[in-house]
């Protein structure tokens, strides 16, 4: 399987927005769920947003009302918009297959630092 490869990530003060990109195989993306996750230093990996192939979308309670997912299969890419965020959204970003736990193979990554 392909690796997703994750773009976007950066340095933002807090308060700030940054919108991350995934950029996957077509045919991957049109026939699965696709989740964002992250992980902060010394935490485990969290889902922190996913879309289905219906459309229908879901937030950790963390993130819900200032992160928004969603793709666009002609550029077949999965983004996550991110406003107001905060310190505790610091963390290596990633995206993956599936709507509860990722089960393909994980990138790289993109780094967020987001600084008070």
């Amino acid at each position: 399987q392909v690796q997703p490869v994750e773009s976007g990530g950066g340095l933002v003060h807090a308060g700030g927005s940054l919108r991350l990109s995934c950029a996957v195989s077509g045919t991957i993306l049109r026939g699965s769920a696709w989740g964002w996750h992250r992980q902060a230093p010394g935490k485990q990996r969290e889902l922190v947003a996913a879309i289905n192939r219906g459309g229908d979308t879901k937030y950790s309670d963390s993130v819900k009302g200032r992160f928004t997912i969603s793709r666009d299969y002609a550029k077949n890419t999965v983004y996550l918009q991110m406003n107001n965020l905060n310190t505790e959204d610091t963390a290596v970003y990633y995206c993956n297959k599936g709507w509860i736990y990722g089960v393909g193979p994980w990138g790289q990554g993109t780094q967020v630092t987001v600084s008070s």
